[in-house]
């Protein structure tokens, strides 16, 4: 059952980004198919801010998994299990999540990987493939743009600036 959960668990941390605080408080209700695509509905980040997070169909079918074999059909979706591998009705806490990354990060040969570390993974991933710098910012929350440029490490190239990219020669016909 731990496995099932923490599959779930890291697979939401690095698809989606989020804090280990808002995957705390996710709820099967947060889960919703909204224009042919899985997302984390009002979801409330860092400040109060509320947002709707993009979820990858990796990521469902972990949870889904999770929550069928632990017979969740309502209510928070990481769930604290006891030494009996029991499944109870309290949600995981933000220490016991980062437990988990921390274990999971020893097994795999990364010692001292947090969560946040799987959320700047996120952010990188996504901008590596090529998604808009605005739309990471959505899904990660951020009020500032310059935060979400920190995560990913971007600095001002004038070498290859945006200007030298729009296409116009600058000369005036006439």
């Amino acid at each position: 059952m731990k496995g099932k959960r923490d599959r779930a668990l890291l697979a939401v941390l690095i698809g989606c980004g989020l804090r280990r605080k808002e995957a705390t408080a996710l709820a099967i209700e947060h889960v919703q198919l909204r224009d042919a695509r899985w997302v984390i509905v009002d979801l409330i980040g860092k400040g109060g801010r509320v947002r709707t997070v993009p979820m990858p169909s990796w990521a469902k079918n972990a949870i889904d998994a999770w929550i069928i074999a632990a017979g969740i059909d309502n209510g928070f979706i990481f769930r604290s299990i006891n030494k009996s591998g029991l499944v109870n009705g309290n949600s995981m806490t933000a220490r016991s999540i980062f437990e988990v990354v921390q274990m999971w990060g020893s097994r795999t040969g990364v010692p001292n990987l947090a969560p946040h570390d799987l959320r700047r993974t996120f952010a990188k991933l996504a901008h590596k493939g090529r998604a808009a710098l605005e739309q990471i910012q959505l899904s990660l929350g951020h009020s500032s743009v310059t935060t979400t440029e920190r995560y990913l490490g971007v600095r001002q190239d004038l070498t290859d600036a945006p200007c030298d990219h729009l296409g116009l020669t600058g000369e005036v016909p006439g």
